[in-house]
């Protein structure tokens, strides 16, 4: 697109703009099916905030929408997407702002070109490049703020199901339910971590009752929890050691013989009870 061509649609947009408004939300709105006063008041500033960002950065020349001229229209579109995603929009029904923007463009260059077909055809063809690629870029936006929540649910769910609970007096517990990953390895030793912080606890119990199979790097990953806790002062006891489990540990060679192993939580509380100088009294 030349600056000819740019400077034809730059002029529809800047001269137009009224009559471009109405024929593009009427479009917008029969195309969206969840729509109220307040989406349609919306909607309709976001538009007329859009054209005008438009105009100007056509006036640059360029229909490069990664372009520094394109910054404002790009920032506009980002923040359009971020919204249309957390009011549960699609991402198409997100890129018709700016595809449903074509049609009424289209008939308004077919009267300020109506003499010449062959510039009306490119003007045409280059304005639906255009805003083909504005309309991806704002579902791209949508797509990334999607992943962003997706990634921020499966933190606080990972956080969720590592829970460091507190026991007794200088005695904490961290049961683990499911697979151990690096990641949640990663979430476990840092709330177990600031939890010893936090209570001054000299004991950790890591339960993994819940945790269906142990593998090299399940036993790897325990033992980096077990080294963190001491480096803070706190000794640990695994607590869940199955027999199956056992077995497979000693078959993969994993040292375990500096760390207390108990088969089940409340062996493990017994054993830290004792080892704390605590007791449980009895009513």
């Amino acid at each position: 697109m030349n600056r000819e061509t740019t400077g034809n649609l730059a002029k529809v947009l800047r001269e137009h703009q009224d009559a471009l408004l109405n024929g593009w939300l009427e479009g917008m709105f029969s195309r969206i099916v969840r729509r109220d006063r307040g989406a349609e008041a919306e909607f309709r500033d976001q538009a007329i905030r859009f054209l005008p960002l438009v105009a100007e950065a056509l006036e640059s020349g360029s229909y490069d929408v990664q372009a520094g001229a394109w910054s404002e229209v790009r920032g506009l579109l980002s923040e359009i997407s971020q919204s249309r995603q957390r009011q549960g929009f699609t991402p198409v029904e997100t890129a018709t702002f700016v595809f449903s923007l074509k049609e009424p463009l289209f008939n308004l260059l077919r009267t300020e070109i109506q003499s010449d077909a062959a510039g009306l055809a490119k003007e045409i063809v280059d304005t639906g490049i255009l805003f083909d690629r504005l309309g991806l870029f704002t579902i791209d936006e949508h797509m990334k703020g999607r992943e962003q929540v997706i990634l921020r649910q499966q933190q606080e769910l990972m956080e969720l199901s590592t829970p460091v609970v507190q026991l007794w007096r200088d005695i904490l517990a961290v049961p683990l339910i499911g697979t151990l990953d690096s990641a949640r390895t990663q979430i476990v030793m840092e709330n177990l971590l600031q939890k010893i912080i936090d209570t001054g606890a000299s004991i950790a119990i890591v339960d993994i009752t819940g945790v269906p199979t142990v593998d090299t790097l399940v036993a790897q990953h325990l033992l980096k929890t077990v080294a963190a806790a001491r480096l803070m002062g706190a000794d640990c006891i695994i607590s869940g050691i199955r027999p199956q489990i056992a077995q497979t540990i000693v078959h993969l060679g994993v040292n375990l013989e500096d760390v207390i192993t108990k088969a089940t939580l409340a062996d493990a509380f017994q054993v830290a009870l004792k080892r704390t100088g605590s007791s449980v009294g009895h009513g």
